[in-house]
């Protein structure tokens, strides 16, 4: 039988039915990139883990029952700003859509600058100065739990109600350290207290801090406080100890996190205090979600760091849920200000909300090191005080009052 021309092209429609009702139904794939440091100072505090705990909200809010899919992908920033923006930016030409984590806050204002230009999101769980939500504050970019302020009110306030007037700083010389050490000098200063020496070392480039510690001995301040993070806290709190100004000093690590502790040993730490936002221990849901995630961290408890990496993602999906996978792909200011109107919600960080600035709303727990139950253990911590969200926030400057949507 011979076909005319008029049902060749019937079956050809016929046969294109199927391939455009399987386009119709594709479903959006939102890209995710977990920008962080995997070889540096601080890959332990976020870096690998942090990539688990991003990993563990995808597979916990399974996107594909929301209309949506996800890809993960992640990199290592090498703590250089230039390699962040290079990456950032290769990053969103290629579609991805969001950038996550993105440890070491020069390199998160020189990546935010970059997600504003090309309106796509940045959602921070590990830089700490508060310039990212406050000067530097941007309608593309959410920082989730502990910022140098936060710290700063938490740790610097206990110590000045404790009584410890005089301050020496050592601080790494870059945007995070200057601005945990100033603002924690202003906390000092309001309530009574002085800073007699401070001194800035080279940050990545500096392991010997016993010239520093010298100085700090020579000054008689009653703290001694640590204005960085990562390894060069640990080599700072190992070289204090070694040199026994534990024994005429009061040791401040202005940011330390579990991981550090850990690495120490409570032999080293036992007796310091730090402030975090999360605590493994802290309510069951915490302990839930640890029990989670410990099988993708190879057995490493999460800190403030990790918790805020997987809390972040998840509260990212949740509005891209919301908007529709499709509409939160169109703008990340958009994306952002939905998040905003969105009140969270997950076992890390229980209920809370973003705030119009991009700044996470939850408490500043402060914490002291114990001895563990059982040597090598992670039971760490024991809570000392909670700083309400109220007093643990920086004050929401005018310009930062980005749209929130309704």
């Amino acid at each position: 039988m011979q076909l005319s021309r008029r049902d060749l092209l019937g079956s050809a429609s016929l046969l294109a039915l199927p391939i455009a009702r399987a386009r119709a139904q594709a479903r959006p794939l939102v890209k995710v990139g977990v920008l962080t440091d995997l070889s540096g100072t601080y890959r332990d505090n976020t870096g690998p883990s942090s990539v688990a705990c991003a990993r563990q909200a995808v597979e916990e809010f399974n996107p594909a029952s929301h209309g949506f899919d996800v890809a993960l992908i992640s990199a290592d920033h090498q703590n250089k700003p230039n390699v962040a923006v290079s990456i950032a930016r290769q990053w969103f030409d290629q579609g991805v859509d969001a950038i996550a984590d993105v440890p070491t806050s020069s390199v998160a204002l020189a990546v935010a600058e970059v997600a504003r230009g090309k309106d796509k999101v940045m959602i921070n769980a590990s830089a700490t100065v508060a310039a990212l939500t406050d000067a530097q504050c941007s309608p593309n970019t959410v920082v989730w739990s502990f910022d140098t302020y936060s710290n700063a009110q938490s740790t610097g306030g206990a110590l000045m109600a404790a009584g410890h007037k005089t301050w020496f700083f050592l601080t790494a010389d870059y945007a995070f350290g200057h601005s945990l050490e100033e603002l924690t000098a202003a906390v000092v200063a309001q309530r009574g207290g002085r800073v007699v020496g401070a001194v800035r070392y080279p940050f990545p480039d500096t392991t010997d801090f016993s010239s520093y510690l010298a100085q700090a001995s020579a000054s008689g301040a009653e703290v001694l406080a640590f204005a960085n993070a990562g390894l060069d806290t640990q080599n700072c709190i190992k070289q204090a100890h070694e040199f026994g100004l534990n024994a005429k000093m009061h040791i401040a690590p202005l940011l330390m996190f579990l991981s550090d502790a850990h690495a120490l040993g409570p032999e080293v730490t036992k007796g310091l205090t730090t402030t975090e936002s999360f605590y493994w221990d802290l309510n069951d849901r915490t302990r839930a979600f640890t029990r989670r995630v410990l099988p993708k961290t190879g057995g490493k408890y999460p800190n403030q760091a990790h918790a805020s990496a997987y809390a972040i993602t998840l509260h990212y999906l949740k509005t891209v849920a919301a908007m529709g996978g499709a509409e939160a792909k169109q703008s990340g200011r958009a994306t952002l200000a939905r998040m905003k109107a969105i009140p969270t919600d997950d076992d890390a960080f229980g209920p809370g909300r973003v705030r119009a600035d991009g700044r996470g709303e939850f408490p500043a727990y402060l914490f002291q090191v114990k001895a563990p139950a059982a040597p090598g253990g992670w039971d760490l911590y024991q809570l000392l005080h909670t700083t309400p969200p109220a007093e643990a926030l920086h004050p929401l400057r005018a310009k930062c009052q980005f749209p929130v949507a309704t």
